[in-house]
C-alpha cells in the first residue's frame, strides 16, 4: 500500500510540475533530483525561477522567506520551492499544498 501511495504521489507531483508543456528541459540550468522520483532543472532570472522537468515547466515568482542570504523562496498558486538549503546550500524543497506533497531535493 505504501509503495502504491508513493507512486501515486510521484505521478501527482509530476503533473503539478508540468504546468506548461514544451521545451527541452535537459538543457537549462542545474539538475535537481528529489524524492518521489521527481527531477527538474531550475533557471533563475531576476525575481523568477523557471522549473523544467519531463512533464513541462512552471514559472515561480520570488517570495518572502528563507533564513539567510543564500536561501531563496519562489512560489505560484500550485507550488512553493525553497532553494539554498542544507549545509552545502545544494538542497531544496518542493511543496505542493493542494496535493499535499513535500519533496526534498539535491542539486547535482
Amino acid at each position: 500500500m505504501n509503495k502504491a501511495r508513493n507512486t501515486f504521489a510521484a505521478l501527482l507531483a509530476m503533473a503539478a510540475l508540468g504546468g506548461c508543456a514544451g521545451g527541452n528541459w535537459q538543457d537549462a540550468g542545474p539538475l535537481y533530483r528529489c524524492e518521489h522520483g521527481i527531477e527538474f532543472r531550475a533557471k533563475f532570472i531576476d525575481d523568477t525561477a523557471l522549473l523544467e522537468g519531463p512533464g513541462g515547466r512552471d514559472l515561480l515568482q520570488r517570495d518572502a522567506g528563507g533564513e539567510g542570504p543564500r536561501q531563496t523562496v519562489y512560489s505560484n498558486p500550485r507550488m512553493r520551492a525553497e532553494f539554498g538549503l542544507g549545509a552545502s546550500g545544494r538542497e531544496a524543497v518542493l511543496r505542493y499544498p493542494l496535493l499535499p506533497l513535500v519533496a526534498r531535493c539535491v542539486r547535482d
